[in-house]
């Protein structure tokens, strides 16, 4: 790709060390760039929301925000790295205005990223950031805080806590810290709360907040307007992908191999809910349609059914109620195609979570995840079905009430397995993958000087036991 134009943002363009995204550089930049800067940074989002998500605390929040920004915001060009955190803002800027859930997402995780990032700025640039935003903010003096009521009181009652009110530094109108008001943080004196530099973080990012709300909305404007028809041929295709772009593993080459004798075995064991559902429709009603065959064939591609097996898998199937010749006429050929063999000859990678989550089952379909598309009533049976009750029912249905599907999966795979899973759950092969390596018996080797023998743990056990 050609660089038509390429401008660089000097530090000396940007005062404030953590940029506060006002208004979208004037430069023109690779479209390699383009899409590789946004999906680093969506690695960062992903990773503050499953932080969020499992419920850390905020100085666990502080460390894997730091941790994130560095493995994912780096760049080889030291003088590119603040391009890329503002060119990349300013991608997912105009991927997520589009709709209404889009939008918000993108505002509470970047709100979230501002928060955390601003908590470790220096002193000095905290303020430069508060004269940035020009916040409407008093120096409160120590001769003002001590002939209030409020502070004769408090001190006589703790002499530290005294000590740590005079720390406060500025007072705001109320309203500009609806949280610290909300949480009772903040002394409320005619009007202003009195608020530590500690705290200000609060206010600083009410700020933040209210600018980028406003800027989603605008930049959606422009996107409806112009945008999205001035560059269909271009921009669009990347910016309607990303939205639902997975940033892990693909899962286009199996690192295992299962023959259509295996299915019925880990499909009872190591199948994730949206694709045990699947399987079982299939095997009840002899049919699925294209969105369910799509996202079935392709796991089981994944977890590496060749393209003979799946054939003959899905014609055994198929033909038990459309019969062999009409199997042959309308339906290998899309399987042949989702293996490569057919037409452009893509080689079709599997369903990420992300993009089943997204999709819209119609009536009769049976793709989708369960976690979203199913009732409570019915999710809960067929939880029951893998085992799963007592209070992690109660747990999934808490998580997917508040949206956060792939965490509900999470607790199911954690409550079939007996064992936790640190990285969540963000692929359906990965949740294979990770079933199948602890499913999967542990063979051990021992070297004599004349052969090499395999055991099993219970076998070696025994060897040992026996001496």
């Amino acid at each position: 790709m050609e660089i038509v134009r390429s401008q660089k943002i000097s530090a000396s363009d940007v005062i404030p060390i953590l940029p506060l995204y006002r208004s979208a550089p004037v430069l023109e930049v690779r479209l390699e760039d383009f899409e590789l800067f946004a999906i680093d940074r969506l690695r960062v989002l992903n990773g503050i929301d499953d932080g969020l998500s499992r419920g850390k605390k905020p100085e666990e929040m502080e460390k894997l925000v730091t941790d994130l920004w560095k493995a994912n915001m780096r760049h080889h060009n030291a003088s590119q790295v603040i391009n890329k955190d503002i060119i990349s803002h300013f991608v997912l800027r105009l991927v997520y205005c589009r709709t209404e859930d889009l939008r918000k997402w993108f505002l509470s995780m970047e709100t979230a990223l501002f928060r955390y990032r601003f908590r470790i700025e220096s002193a000095e640039a905290q303020k430069a950031v508060m004269g940035e935003f020009n916040l409407p903010y008093k120096a409160v003096s120590n001769s003002e805080l001590e002939v209030s009521t409020f502070y004769v009181a408090i001190t006589l009652l703790s002499p530290k806590i005294g000590k740590c009110i005079l720390a406060l530094e500025i007072k705001v109108p109320f309203e500009e810290v609806p949280d610290l008001v909300a949480g009772r943080r903040v002394y409320i004196h005619k009007g202003y709360a009195y608020v530590a530099m500690s705290q200000v973080v609060s206010l600083v990012v009410t700020q933040f907040r209210s600018h980028l709300s406003k800027a989603l909305v605008l930049t959606n404007r422009k996107w409806t307007s112009t945008i999205r028809e001035h560059e269909k041929d271009r921009l669009t295709p990347i910016v309607q992908a990303l939205s639902t772009r997975y940033v892990g593993p693909d899962y286009s080459q199996p690192t295992t191999e299962i023959t259509i004798r295996d299915i019925d075995k880990v499909a009872s064991s190591s199948f994730p809910l949206c694709m045990r559902h699947l399987f079982e429709k299939l095997r009840e009603d002899f049919h699925l349609k294209h969105g369910g065959r799509m996202q079935l064939g392709l796991f089981l591609k994944g977890v590496g059914l060749n393209l003979d097996d799946a054939l003959t898998f899905w014609k055994a199937e198929f033909s038990q109620k459309v019969g062999a010749e009409r199997f042959d006429k309308e339906y290998a050929y899309g399987i042949r195609h989702s293996y490569g063999k057919e037409g452009k000859r893509t080689d079709y990678t599997p369903f990420s979570c992300q993009k089943i989550i997204s999709s819209t089952p119609g009536v009769g379909d049976h793709h989708g995840c369960p976690y979203r598309h199913f009732s409570e009533e019915n999710l809960g049976a067929v939880l029951g079905k893998m085992g799963v009750g007592g209070h992690i029912v109660k747990d999934v249905m808490d998580k997917v009430r508040n949206r956060h599907y792939q965490l509900a999966c999470t607790l199911t795979f954690e409550a079939v397995h007996g064992c936790s899973c640190d990285t969540g759950i963000n692929h359906p092969n990965q949740y294979f993958s990770d079933s199948q390596k602890i499913l999967q018996p542990k063979v051990y080797i021992e070297f004599t000087f004349s052969n090499a023998m395999l055991f099993t743990p219970t076998e070696r056990a025994k060897r040992l036991y026996n001496g």
